[in-house]
C-alpha cells in the first residue's frame, strides 16, 4: 500500500471517529430522553439544530467522499478492516474527552486490534 492510499484510508477514519465524537457531545447537551410521540418533535427540534451533531454529520459526509477515493485505490479486504482504527481513536478520546473508563480489557482490545490492522496492512 502506498503512502497516499494509507493517507486517505487514515483520514476517512479520523472523520469517521471524529463524526462520533461530535454525536456525543451533541447527545450529551440534548441528555437522555424516551422515545414517545409526544417528544418526537421537540427532541427531534433539539438534535437536528444542535451543532455537534451537525458537525458529526458533516464529518460523516465528508468521510463518505474519502472512502469512496480509498475504496477507488485499495482492495476492499485490506481498506474495510483499517476502519477499526476507529475504534482505537474513540477509545482513548472518549476517554479523554469525556472521562469515559479505560480498563484493563479495553486496552486488551484495543491491542488486538492494533496487532490485526497491522497484519492486514501488511498483507
Amino acid at each position: 500500500m502506498k503512502l497516499a492510499e494509507f493517507a486517505l484510508i487514515v483520514f476517512g477514519v479520523l472523520l469517521n471517529a471524529a463524526a462520533q465524537l461530535l454525536l456525543k457531545a451533541g447527545t450529551r447537551q440534548v441528555g437522555h430522553f424516551d422515545f414517545s410521540i409526544s417528544n418526537a418533535i421537540p427532541i427531534g427540534w433539539q438534535i437536528a439544530t444542535n451543532p455537534y451533531v451537525f458537525g458529526g454529520l458533516c464529518c460523516y459526509a465528508i468521510s463518505l467522499v474519502v472512502w469512496i477515493l480509498a475504496l477507488s485505490r485499495v482492495e476492499v479486504s485490506v481498506a474495510y478492516p483499517m476502519l477499526s482504527l476507529g475504534y482505537v481513536v474513540n477509545v482513548f478520546l472518549a476517554w479523554q474527552l469525556f472521562g469515559e473508563a479505560l480498563s484493563t480489557q479495553k486496552l486488551s482490545g484495543v491491542a488486538i486490534i492494533l496487532v490485526g490492522v497491522y497484519l492486514v496492512a501488511r498483507s
